[in-house]
């Protein structure tokens, strides 16, 4: 049995929506030359421009300036690592922090397999992948966070 992510043609809603012209990337409009000669370009030229502008108004001075001649306190990762880092810091049993870094990948792995009997590809239609997305990014922001702040702000960030 497999599913597939065709659109039932007959909805007399779909059809009306068809008819209005909405839903051509979903139903058969190929990508060029609309997409591909309209939309990318603004959506390339305007990432380029946040990233610019972000650069000029913030220049990259994350932390403190090096120094070769001074040991710091405490020594950091990158800043991509900060939310492993802190979970091996703050709970006691390495063993356990190990394993929490683990069940990181091994949740996202189980997220097809929970939803595999879903033919939509919206967001909005699929609550659990979206909704495990969002708690994981909100959970690595809060512990990248806390990777920055003393042992004992590193989980509630000083909030309570």
């Amino acid at each position: 049995m497999s599913i597939l992510k065709k659109p039932d043609l007959t909805d007399p809603k779909l059809r009306a929506k068809l008819a209005k012209g909405m839903g051509h990337n979903y139903y058969g409009e190929p990508a060029w030359p609309n997409d591909l000669l309209y939309v990318f370009p603004v959506v390339i030229i305007g990432t380029f421009a946040c990233s610019i502008g972000l650069a000029i108004l913030e220049p990259s001075s994350i932390g403190e300036k090096s120094n070769p001649f001074a040991t710091p306190l405490e020594i950091l990762p990158e800043w991509y690592f900060f939310p492993t880092f802190n979970l091996l810091r703050v709970i006691p049993n390495k063993l356990l922090g190990v394993l929490s870094m683990a069940a990181v990948p091994a949740g996202l792995l189980t997220v097809p397999f929970i939803e595999n009997v879903n033919k939509f590809q919206n967001p909005f239609r699929r609550p659990i992948a979206t909704t495990v997305f969002l708690i994981g990014t909100v959970v690595s922001v809060w512990l990248g966070i806390g990777a920055t702040m003393p042992i004992n702000n590193a989980i509630t960030l000083g909030l309570f």
